[in-house]
């Protein structure tokens, strides 16, 4: 191992960064920025190291702002991995007087939510065919119905969950017309933050706030990339006493949910952005990363405002995913209760020890709180519990994180055969080939090392095992 790690430290060296490795944990910054702090990587020996997320991390923890406000700490998860947008996701970052749009990115309130149903795998694999054929209807060919008033909208964007059920219950539209609006509203208390934060319509777009009603074509739509709805098999249970009081049993249905604010995000990120980018000093040099941090306190506010609004678009639009799904099992199985586990975000700033905690692709992982971290559609899923880990920014892992780029897979010559991506005996649903290519679970990292090194450390403990039966992917 040492010989290797000393390569490895001189490579790094070579790029720029100033590297130490303690065997559990690295510690990474620019070379000659004393004034920055470590960003610290928790990462098993046996998981792959990636000279790119480094140097995104340390220029992460090196921002400044020349109105000040500083960094004061920055985490990556184990499934930390290069970013697109120059932020390596798995990325926490702890500021004071001073946010960083580019940090969340335009995927804001990515996240995942998981239910469970007292339908036996076997059950549920005799309909199979019928239960893909209705959601493919709903997921990719636009039979679901998601009409809301112009009040109901502005409700969501404003106060997120609770203020869209409070309108719909005077008005229920669409799918929310079948929905058991009374279940909803008692399962707000098993969505982080309630489902809603403080925004305000005029950050959405237009089409969200015209009178009349509101038919948003993005709504319960899964999205690309990594996101996804899985059906599982909740395969073992390790703590009893937690598991019970979730709700959840050996043997049971479940279904996971990993998506997020689609094009309201995308729309509040570029231009967030863009306007960190015309709001920073005239004559002062950009960061050579690229990343900008906002650090006039109007600004601030206004940008928590607008990435709250894209956050609260994101908790509905998880929860309709959901409901389409459970309705059709009731359609199939009759009266299925199919109760929510927990709904959790990985994208968003939010209050933290007099600052501010900005994750990229991390899961929230505070005392006694549910926290899931999915493996591929070839592997295992976990429902942990958080242990509120004060050295790890009470966050974990949102994932495996990737082990090989989408491009790598796809490109010419790569070996796409079935055993090659992992993918002997994955039932996946997708209308494109390359979905299914570019998602294989060869495109990531091994599951249980991520989640053992995550225990070990003392960031979360186990609660469930969830094991795939199918995978819808967009």
């Amino acid at each position: 191992m040492q010989p290797k790690l000393n390569r490895l430290l001189r490579a790094l060296a070579r790029e720029g960064l100033e590297v130490a490795y303690d065997g559990r944990l690295y510690s990474v910054r620019l070379l000659g920025d004393a004034h920055a702090p470590p960003a610290e990587v928790l990462l098993p020996p046996d998981l792959p190291v990636e000279g790119k997320a480094f140097q995104q991390l340390a220029q992460l923890a090196a921002l400044r702002h020349p109105g000040g406000g500083e960094v004061l700490r920055v985490r990556a998860t184990p499934d930390f991995h290069p970013g697109d947008s120059g932020v390596a996701i798995g990325s926490v970052l702890h500021t004071r007087g001073l946010v960083v749009p580019g940090a969340i990115g335009t995927d804001i309130n990515c996240g995942m939510r998981l239910h469970v149903a007292d339908i036996s795998a076997e059950d549920f694999l005799a309909k199979r065919s019928l239960f893909v054929e209705r959601m493919k209807g709903h997921y990719f060919f636009g039979t679901r119905d998601v009409t809301m008033a112009s009040r109901a909208s502005e409700a969501l964007l404003r106060d997120g969950v609770q203020g869209w059920l409070l309108e719909t219950l005077e008005q229920p539209l669409g799918c929310a017309g079948r929905a058991d609006l009374a279940q909803l509203d008692a399962e707000v208390s098993r969505i982080h933050l309630g489902g809603g934060l403080k925004g305000h319509p005029r950050w959405a777009p237009e089409s969200f706030t015209r009178e009349g009603l509101v038919r948003d074509a993005g709504l319960a739509t899964i999205g690309g990339g990594n996101h996804f709805v899985e059906v599982q098999r909740v395969e073992a249970v390790e703590d009893r006493a937690r598991a019970w009081d979730w709700g959840v049993r050996e043997g049971q249905l479940a279904f996971m949910i990993h998506s997020g604010s689609r094009d309201v995000g995308k729309h509040v990120g570029v231009a967030w952005q863009d306007r960190a980018r015309q709001a920073w000093p005239a004559g002062t040099p950009l960061p050579a990363s690229g990343i900008l941090p906002l650090g006039d306190a109007r600004l601030v506010t206004e940008y928590l405002e607008a990435e709250a609004t894209a956050a609260n678009y994101a908790f509905l639009n998880r929860l309709l995913l959901a409901e389409l799904l459970r309705q059709t099992l009731r359609e199939l199985f009759g009266d299925v209760e199919a109760p929510l586990v927990y709904d959790v975000p990985h994208n968003l700033t939010l209050p933290y020890e007099g600052g501010w905690l900005a994750r990229k692709g991390a899961c929230p992982a505070g005392a006694e709180q549910p926290v899931i971290i999915p493996g591929s559609m070839g592997a295992t899923s976990f429902l942990m519990v958080g242990c509120g880990d004060a050295r790890a920014l009470e966050s974990a892992s949102h994932g495996a994180g990737r082990a090989r780029s989408r491009f790598s897979l796809s490109r010419g010559g790569a070996d796409q055969s079935e055993a090659a991506l992992g993918l002997t005996g994955v039932d996946c649903i997708t209308l494109r080939a390359e979905r299914r290519v570019e998602e294989a679970p060869a495109a990531y990292k091994p599951i249980r090392p991520v989640v053992d090194a995550q225990v070990e450390a003392g960031i979360v403990r186990e609660v469930a095992r969830l094991c795939p039966l199918l995978t819808f992917k967009a």
